[in-house]
């Protein structure tokens, strides 16, 4: 399987919970979202953690897809990271998405396929 992450964004907490409800209820999906008080690797990494209801996925190597954006991306990481300081706050969260190639491939097949 094959991964990809990105820092998509800032969202008010109660938003972001929200959002992960309606896309948790599908153990099968694509994507899944992490949202952190804090801008840092170690941060993402342990929001790997807090995700509800975790797809059948290589966790491993998404921890690897992270470290490499983080070390291969620094100017979108510096960026976000001084979006997140503008906006900080207890209310908002820096939130990022892991794509599963493969279960984003199913789901596009599967529209051709009706």
């Amino acid at each position: 399987m094959s991964y990809s992450f990105d820092i998509i964004g800032i969202a008010p907490v109660l938003q972001f919970f929200n959002h992960q409800q309606r896309v948790e209820a599908r153990r099968d999906r694509s994507q899944a979202y992490l949202g952190s008080y804090c801008c840092t690797l170690d941060a993402f990494i342990s929001a790997t953690e807090a995700v509800h209801r975790k797809p059948d996925w290589d966790w491993d190597a998404i921890v690897s897809t992270i470290v490499a954006f983080w070390l291969s991306q620094e100017n979108d990481v510096r960026h976000w990271k001084q979006q997140f300081a503008v906006a900080q706050g207890d209310q908002n969260l820096i939130v990022a998405r892991i794509v599963n190639y493969d279960s984003l491939r199913h789901e596009f097949e599967t529209l051709f396929d009706n």
